[in-house]
């Protein structure tokens, strides 16, 4: 069981509404921060490609090497298998994110079945691929997948809007922050739009690319 999908801005409205009514702070942060985005994007490889690309670089830097992908073609399994380690440098990739793209080509993960798999199953089918962890396979199922009630606790600016917001002596770590987050069934991925969104509120910055 998939649980409940996330498909249209009228889906986030009544997980804020839910929320709202389970937790007076998660409600106060919605007045700060207004309509929630969707933030609903593709699924399949060249997501997760993009989100490998994007490791450990500025949005910017990121930003213009995944162009350079896109303009070189250089963004499905096989060209990936096919490019040889130049082509992929002049691109912009260092020796470890070409390792890991080409760990993602030769996975050929079956990503029409993750659309359907519980979502325990896509965590661990994602993050047996190198270079792709935690973090990266949440935050594919909350938005490539739409899943519902995913959590990605291991989020620096979700661990600092709940900080904040919670009036906590102290950044929560990524177990302490799950435990918070069990409150927030079965909408855990509206809860984490909210702290995001919250985060920019009240940091002044963008918390994920």
């Amino acid at each position: 069981m998939t649980g409940r999908i996330i498909e249209t801005d009228a889906c986030v409205a009544e997980g804020v509404e839910a929320l709202r009514r389970v937790c007076p702070r998660l409600s106060h942060a919605c007045d700060l921060t207004g309509k929630l985005p969707l933030r609903r994007r593709p699924d399949g490889f060249a997501e997760l490609l993009s989100a490998i690309v994007s490791q450990q670089v500025s949005v910017a830097s990121a930003s213009a090497i995944w162009g350079r992908m896109k303009a070189a073609r250089l963004t499905g399994p096989r060209q990936i298998a096919r490019a040889g380690d130049d082509e992929l440098r002049a691109v912009g990739l260092s020796r470890q994110k070409i390792r890991y793209a080409r760990e993602l080509a030769r996975a050929r993960i079956d990503f029409k079945g993750l659309r359907d798999a519980p979502d325990a199953d896509v965590i661990a089918t994602l993050t047996r691929v190198p270079g792709i962890g935690v973090w990266t396979a949440e935050i594919y199922a909350m938005f490539s997948l739409g899943r519902a009630d995913v959590f990605a606790p291991g989020d620096l600016a979700l661990q600092e809007a709940a900080r904040i917001l919670y009036d906590l002596p102290e950044r929560p770590r990524e177990k302490e922050l799950r435990r918070m987050a069990e409150a927030w069934q079965p909408w855990r991925s509206v809860a984490a739009r909210i702290l995001w969104a919250y985060y920019r509120v009240a940091k002044d910055r963008e918390g994920i690319r």
